[in-house]
């Protein structure tokens, strides 16, 4: 698919296929979602989806994870008109920081930090990524703005796969993804 077309019928996911296929080998991620961002449309559509589950419920804030959540935690923040916070990894902010130790979806281990300055006790706080894989990455995230007193209201991304982890999130937070129900097996064999 281009990326000026719009399909004439637009159901939950269809901007998935503008997603890129690995082509660099086993260091990367199987999937690129990056490319969909391009698309206006379906940037849009999938902020949409995102955040239909959470109509009428109370946010404060919108936190996006180190790096691609980002994109789309601004995008939903700007949508929801609410302010957004970045979780960053280790060293790139020179403010007062909690941190977090965790495993990365490729078995890395790093540090996520978030300021202190931004997340009071109560605040809550919807946690955007790009792609829930083991969940490591995300359960930082959460370790974080709970620690600091925040409620996680709700944590959204493209695709929260059905791993043990992504199980664990699912089961003890209000989530949204946009993988289609009859989908989801190929995402989570990386088909």
């Amino acid at each position: 698919m281009d990326l000026c077309h719009v399909p004439a019928t637009r159901e939950k996911g269809w901007y998935l296929m503008l997603m890129a296929p690995n082509v660099k080998g086993p260091n990367y991620a199987w999937l690129d979602p990056s490319r969909l961002y391009c698309h206006p449309q379906g940037l849009q559509d999938c902020v949409a989806d995102l955040l239909l589950p959470f109509q009428g419920d109370p946010i404060d804030m919108v936190a996006g994870i180190d790096a691609m959540g980002f994109i789309l935690g601004a995008a939903a923040a700007s949508v929801l008109q609410k302010g957004f916070l970045a979780i960053r990894k280790a060293g790139h902010l020179c403010v007062k920081t909690e941190a977090q130790p965790y495993t990365d979806y490729s078995g890395r281990e790093k540090v996520m930090e978030v300021r202190t300055d931004a997340i009071s006790p109560g605040l809550r706080i919807l946690l955007v990524d790009q792609w829930i894989e083991t969940g490591g990455t995300m359960r930082a995230a959460i370790e974080l703005v709970e620690r600091l007193g925040g409620v996680v209201a709700g944590v959204a991304a493209i695709c929260i796969e059905n791993s043990e982890g992504g199980q664990w999130i699912q089961q003890h937070y209000k989530c949204s993804h946009c993988i289609p129900p009859r989908l989801q097996p190929r995402f989570d064999h990386h088909q």
